[in-house]
């Protein structure tokens, strides 16, 4: 990656103020936030993120609001390879470089880059000198390629601290923390810690947040889900540390209200797949594919088994062999009637429908196997909340039919 850099004048030097996300859980919906309170305070970003859910240029947004055209793209991809000369490069190292080329070519206030896998080893870990890096919660997943206990992932994810340059922590497990606060003394990274220097909690139909800069009152994030909300205070005493960029607070409640963010508890209320289910039902739909992801959904369908006990909980999951189905798919057991088990179309990384239903059903689901999301939403015959959700490939397949009609 740095010899492409290199190659390329290093754009990664040419970035306008870049804040740097890393985390395990809520990445993207903290870049979200960022960006819809920034932007309604007159900012204009480019961002950065991964992976894609229905079109490839999703990944990189620019200043303008838009995702890169795709001619745009195809030009800095080939700039890149041909810079590259052939020699060895990742996927990402390269998507990450065109990425970073159009960022340093067009005008913008700022810069969100999204890690892609871990921190210290990753692509985008090559801006020297961030304006500010964020960490959010850290929790198991990709043991294969960053550790298998917590200990050792944090201290992957810890990797994007700089010297002298600020860090916002999401809450951490203890192991998580104490490994952060470790590395970022031994590099000079002053911390801003959930718990000590930054907090909230829900009040009725707002927030109450608590930063260095105060308390205040805030209404509750567009996101659904309480795990949304720490994400959202996340983001919000990062924006505390950018001085000068100040954001008001018309303008951070606006955000907060208008941000959105795909297949993170995204309600599907029309289109073609909401129109196979029973009159009165709903349609979600949510990527989350751990065991964090699946404590937070569980706390969500515990809110919709209290507030309509009398309509069931249906769900569609489909999942990749490399994850760890137990984990995601305990948390949710008590609140589902049923789980219609899928294979992720086409990727052959999938667990298929049978093998995800014969483990459903011993973690305690009344588990079947469907065809397909069509199918699975074609066999629920009363009025229901269903929820779709196990992989992010999943929940792009599910928007891109969505689109097509």
């Amino acid at each position: 990656m740095q010899r492409l850099l290199e190659r390329l004048d290093h754009p990664e030097r040419h970035l306008p103020p870049v804040i740097h996300v890393a985390g395990t859980n809520g990445k993207g919906s903290v870049v979200a936030l960022l960006d819809a309170m920034l932007a309604a305070g007159g900012h204009k970003l480019h961002r950065y993120t991964s992976p894609h859910l229905v079109r490839f240029a999703e990944r990189i947004r620019l200043a303008d609001g838009n995702d890169i055209a795709e001619d745009e793209l195809a030009a800095l991809l080939e700039e890149c390879e041909s810079a590259n000369g052939g020699g060895a490069i990742t996927f990402f190292e390269i998507t990450t470089a065109a990425a970073l080329l159009a960022f340093a070519r067009q005008p913008a206030d700022g810069v969100l880059l999204e890690v892609g896998l871990g921190g210290r080893l990753d692509a985008t870990n090559v801006v020297a000198k961030p304006r500010l890096s964020l960490i959010t919660p850290v929790s198991i997943d990709h043991t294969g390629f960053l550790g298998e206990s917590l200990a050792a992932i944090a201290g992957e994810k810890a990797g994007i601290l700089k010297p002298g340059v600020t860090a916002v922590l999401g809450r951490q497990e203890e192991a998580a923390e104490s490994v952060i606060s470790t590395l970022a003394a031994e590099c000079g990274a002053p911390l801003l810690r959930h718990g000590r220097d930054w907090s909230i909690t829900a009040q009725g139909s707002q927030v109450r947040l608590r930063t260095p800069g105060g308390e205040r009152l805030l209404p509750r994030p567009a996101l659904t889900g309480e795990h949304q909300l720490e994400n959202a205070g996340l983001a919000v005493a990062a924006l505390e540390q950018l001085a000068e960029s100040p954001v008001g607070e018309a303008a951070i409640a606006a955000g907060l209200a208008d941000v959105r963010w795909p297949a993170r508890l995204q309600h599907l209320a029309v289109g073609p797949l909401p129109a196979l289910l029973p009159p009165g039902s709903e349609l979600w739909l949510d990527g989350g594919h751990n065991g964090a992801a699946g404590r937070a959904l569980g706390a969500v369908l515990a809110g919709w088994a209290a507030e309509r006990p009398e309509r069931p909980v249906e769900l569609i999951v489909g999942m990749l062999d490399s994850k760890d189905p137990e984990a995601f798919l305990a948390p949710l057991a008590p609140f589902a009637a049923r789980l219609q088990a899928i294979a992720v179309p086409g990727e052959s990384a999938s667990l298929t429908a049978a093998e995800l239903a014969r483990l459903a059903a011993k973690f305690g689901f009344a588990a079947a196997a469907a065809t397909d999301v069509a199918d699975a939403l074609a066999a629920i015959t009363q009025p229901a909340r269903v929820l779709i959700c196990g992989s992010l490939y999943l929940a792009g397949t599910v928007l891109a039919a969505q689109e097509s009609a």
